[in-house]
């Protein structure tokens, strides 16, 4: 059966008959979707897969609809028959939150966040002339319930982790009271959703955007809350507000007629707490459930910027005691250092050794830790990629034997598994300055599953503790040492 990449590679060349220079599987995101990025001479494209095919109708037919009011979405070149595979136009590597990050808070991503804002108005008000709101993924309009299902999501998925004690009824009623509050907003348009740094690339000091097909109508202040205020983007006060300013100007200017700034920024404030539970509501689930390390270590950001905007922002025009009550918990020191995952310094003794090996050909490796501890995890209750004949070959590191784990086998639910257990060991190890922990991954021939667990249980621990690791796929005759950097 051919790999993902093997049926975009062949759809490209079935179309562009230019020889492939590069082809690159891009990180995954939140969703299911899988990127790649194919360049030939002179020209670079975005190739996507997905199974949904509502999902990709509906980025299909937003895009072409942005496309006629020349919004900076990107151009779609071609799509397959089936509908599970397009190419789109490439904006290169660099996103607004890379400038950010890189440069600060100076002149120049001052201007790109403007330039950013006044695009974002005039995609959300010039979209929604003849717009067919059918084609949305979940709701049509971001109204009472869909606020509602936003808190809901932050409850379940964050707040009943916590097992802190609550009113749930009271609770219940404040949401209510918010969603009424937020639903009656005066401006409503097209609302982006998802409107954040990661998804605005640079390119020659331009801006463009890209993941907005959850997009649906709604509030404006909904957008400008979710990029003034990304935990990863950690903008400053003065930032936030002058931005916000400027947005409004931009808002004014389209419209033809001032917009009421005081209510504007109310509802503003409003917008802003139920987008932070939205995003803390996704880390929770993506994060506590499904272990993905990057989100988890996202959590103290998010709540570090709860508290933020609950200290200075606490003015929404609306009464919410019990909910009120309940964020002034989560914000707590102790609370979030919860979710602040022990890391290892310059002083940590803690070297991990990993190794991948062949049950068959060599057996258990010897253990190199001097207290005998450590784990051996069997990957043979995983479907064999070895079993395929374009496979065999290959091992763990190659993308189509990747591809194949990823999306056939339950090895992320294994690897799960593997992270809670492991997780334990690690904290401790760190915290009792303990210097060694061995963990093996085994399968039939060393060479696929058990190469693959490793490679991913290492980015996991270094991402997450920061820890030394040494890297040993015994069959293939790797060894490598890495480390972390300060």
């Amino acid at each position: 059966m051919q790999s993902v990449a093997d049926k975009i590679q062949s759809f490209f060349q079935s179309i562009i008959p230019d020889k492939i220079q590069s082809f690159e599987k891009l990180p995954k995101s939140g969703g299911d979707r899988i990127y790649f990025r194919i360049t030939t001479e002179g020209k670079s494209y975005i190739a996507t897969y997905n199974e949904n095919l509502r999902e990709n109708k509906t980025f299909l037919y937003f895009t072409e609809h942005f496309s006629k009011i020349n919004a900076p979405v990107p151009q779609i070149h071609y799509v397959h028959p089936e509908g599970k595979m397009y190419i789109q136009e490439d904006f290169g590597k660099t996103s607004l939150l890379n400038e950010l990050e890189k440069f600060g808070e100076n002149d120049y991503v001052y201007d790109l966040f403007k330039k950013s804002l006044k695009a974002l108005a005039g995609l959300q008000i010039g979209a929604v002339r003849n717009f067919d709101y059918s084609y949305c993924l979940t709701s049509q309009e971001f109204g009472k319930q869909a606020i509602l299902s936003d808190l809901l999501y932050f409850k379940y998925y964050f707040l009943d982790t916590l097992k802190i004690p609550y009113d749930k009824e009271k609770l219940i009623d404040d949401f209510e009271s918010l969603s009424n509050y937020l639903t009656h907003a005066e401006h409503k348009y097209f609302m982006f959703r998802d409107f954040q740094s990661r998804n605005i690339y640079i390119q020659k000091e331009a801006v463009h955007f890209i993941d907005y097909q959850g997009g649906m109508k709604g509030a404006l202040q909904y957008d400008v809350a979710s990029i003034l205020w990304q935990a990863r983007a950690d903008l400053s006060d003065q930032w936030k507000n002058s931005l916000l300013e400027y947005y409004m100007d931009c808002v004014s200017e389209i419209l033809e007629k001032p917009v009421d700034r005081s209510r504007f920024a109310g509802q503003y404030n409003g917008y802003v707490l139920i987008r932070l539970m939205q995003v803390l509501g996704a880390y929770g689930f993506r994060g506590l459930f499904e272990r993905k390390a990057q989100f988890l270590t996202s959590i103290p950001l998010a709540l570090n910027n709860i508290k933020k905007w609950f200290l200075n922002n606490m003015k929404i025009g609306v009464s919410l005691p019990e909910y009120e009550r309940l964020l002034n918990c989560i914000i707590q020191d102790e609370v979030i250092d919860r979710f602040r995952p022990l890391q290892a310094d310059s002083a940590t003794p803690l070297i991990i050794t990993i190794n991948s090996f062949s049950y068959i050909k060599t057996g258990y490796p010897k253990a190199t830790a001097a207290n005998g501890g450590g784990f051996v995890f069997d990957c043979r209750g995983i479907l064999n990629p070895g079993r395929v004949e374009e496979y065999k070959t290959l091992t763990g590191r190659d993308k189509p034997v990747m591809d194949f784990l990823e999306q056939r086998t339950q090895m992320p639910e294994f690897l799960n598994g593997v992270y809670n257990v492991v997780d334990i060991s690690v904290e401790d190890y760190i915290r009792r300055g303990f210097d060694s922990l061995t963990i093996g991954f085994g399968c039939t021939g060393g060479q696929h599953r058990s190469v693959y667990a490793a490679d991913a249980l290492t980015r996991y621990l270094r991402n997450k503790f920061r820890v030394k690791i040494e890297l040993n796929h015994i069959e293939q005759h790797i060894h490598e040492r890495k480390g972390f950097e300060l």
